[in-house]
């Protein structure tokens, strides 16, 4: 058995919040493992070089098709069948596998501002002590050494902003109504509205309510205590993702 919809991505958008939300519905059946990763990186053998890379993604991740599967063993008359694997996004992989697989899936994505999303990937490696520098600016300019090195995919916050390129990949294999796109802010401040809107493009009960007071996977980083993005390093960035943001605008037609 296979999944009909899928969440995929972006990394640091929400997309664990979204996944323990839509695994409380009665007629949804969500993979315990949320990021199995298999359509990005199936037959591969996982040897990821960065800092504890091996207890994070080589342990989590699914390769092998029938492991895959046996994922969702377990779901009985669920309607939508579902995992949450943030990397399908930056994959170039991933929509050629989910195009022969699952060429009907239903697609969700939430997309954080680029420059935020990558501060937060930044902070959530220091939160669990993987991120040897402390500084945004030196990590940024260690991201090229890194993905050359074959550190995982986490630490390419820069790469990981591009949403235009990635999404592009997407509408060149699926048809538009198979893909819903969010802003991160309207799941943060509108959170039952997304929701419920998602359950309507699964097919299932939109009027369950799921409990929302929880929100997963944050920093961890009491604000006093986080490093600071300093204004020139905040320009620059804005600078590398205008083209690609005014890409992204026309797009999706906003």
């Amino acid at each position: 058995m296979l999944p009909n919809f899928l969440i995929i991505g972006a990394a640091k958008a929400g997309t664990t919040s979204l996944y323990r939300y839509l695994a409380q519905h009665p007629q949804i059946y969500m993979s315990q493992i949320k990021e199995p990763n298999f359509f990005a990186l199936e037959g591969q053998e996982v040897d990821f070089r960065g800092p504890d890379d091996e207890l994070y993604i080589r342990r989590f991740s699914v390769t092998d098709l029938q492991a895959y599967k046996a994922l969702f063993k377990d779901a009985t008359d669920e309607v939508a069948l579902g995992e949450a694997s943030a990397l399908y996004l930056y994959s170039s992989e991933a929509p050629l596998r989910l195009c022969e697989y699952v060429p009907e899936v239903k697609l969700i994505v939430i997309l954080r501002h680029p420059v935020d999303r990558a501060y937060s990937a930044f902070l959530h490696l220091l939160r669990d002590k993987r991120e040897p520098l402390s500084d945004f600016a030196c990590a940024l300019r260690a991201e090229g050494e890194r993905v050359r090195r074959n550190w995982e995919h986490i630490w390419h916050y820069r790469g990981m902003g591009f949403y235009a390129a990635q999404l592009e990949r997407y509408y060149r294999h699926f048809r538009r109504e198979q893909i819903r796109v969010y802003p991160y802010d309207a799941l943060q401040m509108e959170p039952l509205t997304v929701i419920a809107d998602i359950f309507h493009f699964l097919g299932v009960d939109e009027t369950f309510q799921p409990d929302i007071s929880v929100r997963y996977n944050e920093p961890g980083i009491p604000q006093a205590e986080q490093p600071h993005v300093c204004p020139e390093v905040r320009q620059q960035l804005l600078a590398d993702y205008r083209d690609d943001i005014l890409k992204l605008q026309n797009l999706l037609e906003r």
